[in-house]
């Protein structure tokens, strides 16, 4: 095994303890709120406790596609979001929530950009207005590139998630996550949750420095990727299940972490929960965090 430990990180939401309800009604009405910026804290806080060395903003303040439909222009929220308009960047979508961060994260910790997956945000919405999903999907990559280029100078790295993956990858998947990051010079992400089995080799051609999948949920995954990989790329795995509000053991992600290491050795470059946390309980989102830092310790220490 290498001696070189993999970065701890996270996927992407994290879940929060919120009362404020004028608060969260304001927001999704679109009016003036007060500062979200407590709730921020308390997600990015529990994440530094735990000891995760690259940290997202936590995305309290929605959903996670709703976060970027809510501020692009051309998409409109009801009781389910309706491109109405063409899609363009007005203004940066999140670059406020990570200079926040940023202003007081520990000097050791770095700090992770998300950006929702153009395809994945395109299948997710009613289109009225395009012709076709690969239209909407291409002026959404413009957008996503414009908020890429916004975040990258409070950022370490750019993680894309795009979940839709796993139920359709496109022919023009590589395009659209190529014009999304051909103007960024710090280190990318490419997240696919659920079993992206059928097309690995796809997933590794793509222009990303990082995969990222939910190894713990579908193990299976080594095995494709044993077979296609031609060492490159790095990899993201994920040793704890987002699903499911059972603690998995330092000993059990330590098996995972085996694992990984034996089939990516050297190139296991972060490991992390399979998915974003949102969904579960607070205390149970922190433990296993706190045990995937712990059994990494255990493993390179």
């Amino acid at each position: 095994m290498s001696t070189s430990p993999p970065t701890t990180t996270v996927i992407g939401s994290y879940p929060l303890e919120i009362n404020n309800h004028v608060l969260i009604q304001s927001y999704f009405e679109n009016q003036t709120i007060p500062s979200w910026n407590q709730y921020i804290t308390q997600a990015v806080q529990d994440m530094i406790q735990a000891g995760i060395t690259l940290i997202s903003d936590g995305q309290t303040r929605d959903p996670f596609l709703n976060i970027f439909a809510r501020k692009l222009q051309g998409f409109q929220i009801r009781d389910r979001v309706t491109v109405i308009d063409k899609i363009q960047f007005t203004s940066s979508i999140t670059a406020s929530d990570l200079s926040f961060v940023r202003s007081f994260l520990p000097k050791n910790t770095k700090l992770l950009g998300l950006i929702v997956g153009p395809h994945t945000l395109s299948k997710s919405v009613a289109n009225s207005y395009y012709s076709s999903d690969e239209d909407l999907a291409f002026d959404i990559a413009e957008a996503l590139r414009l908020e890429a280029l916004a975040i990258q100078p409070y950022v370490d790295m750019i993680s894309i998630d795009e979940p839709f993956y796993a139920n359709e990858f496109p022919s023009y998947a590589y395009d659209l996550i190529s014009h999304i990051i051909r103007p960024i010079h710090c280190p990318t992400r490419l997240h696919a949750c659920g079993d992206v089995s059928k097309i690995v080799p796809q997933l590794l051609d793509l222009p990303v420095n990082v995969l990222s999948h939910e190894f713990c949920a579908s193990p299976g995954l080594y095995v494709p990727f044993k077979e296609h990989d031609d060492g490159k790329k790095q990899f993201c795995v994920g040793v704890v299940r987002s699903d499911q509000t059972i603690v998995e053991s330092k000993n059990q992600i330590m098996a995972h972490i085996q694992k990984a290491s034996d089939v990516f050795g050297s190139r296991l470059y972060q490991i992390a929960p399979d998915c974003g946390l949102r969904l579960l309980p607070r205390k149970i989102a922190y433990q296993k965090l706190s045990n995937i830092v712990e059994a990494v310790h255990e493993v390179y220490d």
